[in-house]
């Protein structure tokens, strides 16, 4: 049944979101290492430590903010929010994945990797419980979550976290994180406030402003290290360099979903349900994998 308790547990993990965590492969497919079998497998083993993480967050958050959501247009239907899902229910669960987890990442990974989910997870306790309030800090967080994935996807792989792939996922993800502010602000009007305190502090003309200047600092960046020295002399080409169109599409089909269609406040809605982004995605990646594949 929908309404029984497993299932309302793992809909409250909102299993939609973890697509987020498939920046964890970013480490494996840059540093040429996504034929080799075992650290793919590894890299699995991480995304899914990850997904469970980002759960248990998500289940924490609802637990948080359960009479603000129950005032908001589309979270009032979350099944803590709805009364579906008791919350001694929801914190027993918790308790137990929590504990599950420790001893999986204990046994399969190393300190380095147990440390950075380990600041994942305090990072955003931190932020459910203060720094959501705190302006532009709020966006830094959520932009953090991303960098502490990519991160994560590299020490399970025992690979270094070059400086371009810290530039672009910090640029990349402060961008989202904007986006979903503006969403907020826009889809919630009058009420903004009194569902997301911070939001007071924001306007959409300063939201916009900041977005352009994300958005260009992306590009930007991006481009730079498809032909950097340092990538050239790495992958032994600069046809990376054959990316940028769909880079170039994806955020500017990102900002029409955004300013045309009002919406944007989901990363994860956008990549699964809009065709154009989810298409370029999928070129994107076989472009990169036939780069780094035949460029020798």
């Amino acid at each position: 049944m929908k309404t029984s308790t497993p299932y309302l547990l793992f809909r409250n993990m909102r299993p939609k979101q973890w697509t987020k965590n498939a920046i964890i492969f970013a480490p494996l497919i840059f540093s040429q290492n996504f034929l080799k079998a075992p650290l793919v497998f590894e890299t699995f083993l991480a995304f899914a430590v990850f997904c469970a993480l980002s759960g248990a967050v998500y289940i924490i958050n609802d637990l948080l903010d359960i009479e603000q959501d129950r005032k908001h247009p589309l979270k009032c239907n979350r099944p803590l929010a709805s009364g579906l899902l008791k919350p001694r229910s929801a914190v027993l669960f918790l308790t137990g994945l929590l504990i599950g987890l420790t001893f999986f990442a204990v046994s399969f990974f190393n300190m380095q990797f147990i440390f950075i989910a380990a600041g994942y997870l305090a990072l955003q306790i931190c932020y459910s419980l203060w720094l959501k309030h705190v302006v532009i800090i709020d966006v830094f967080c959520i932009a953090s979550g991303f960098l502490l994935r990519v991160a994560a996807g590299a020490v399970a792989i025992e690979v270094s976290f070059s400086t371009w792939l810290f530039f672009c996922t910090i640029l990349l993800a402060l961008f989202l994180a904007l986006s979903k502010r503006r969403h907020e602000l826009v889809l919630l009007e009058d009420g903004a406030v009194e569902h997301r305190r911070i939001l007071y502090e924001y306007s959409t003309g300063l939201l916009d402003q900041m977005i352009s200047i994300v958005t260009t600092s992306t590009l930007i960046a991006y481009i730079l290290y498809t032909v950097s020295a340092e990538t050239v002399s790495k992958f032994g080409s600069d046809k990376l360099k054959y990316t940028i169109p769909f880079v170039l599409y994806g955020i500017f089909r990102y900002l029409y979903l955004i300013y045309q269609k009002n919406e944007g406040g989901s990363p994860e809605k956008a990549l699964l349900n809009d065709r154009p982004i989810l298409l370029t995605l999928v070129l994107y990646g076989l472009v990169v994998c036939i780069v780094l594949l035949y460029v020798h």
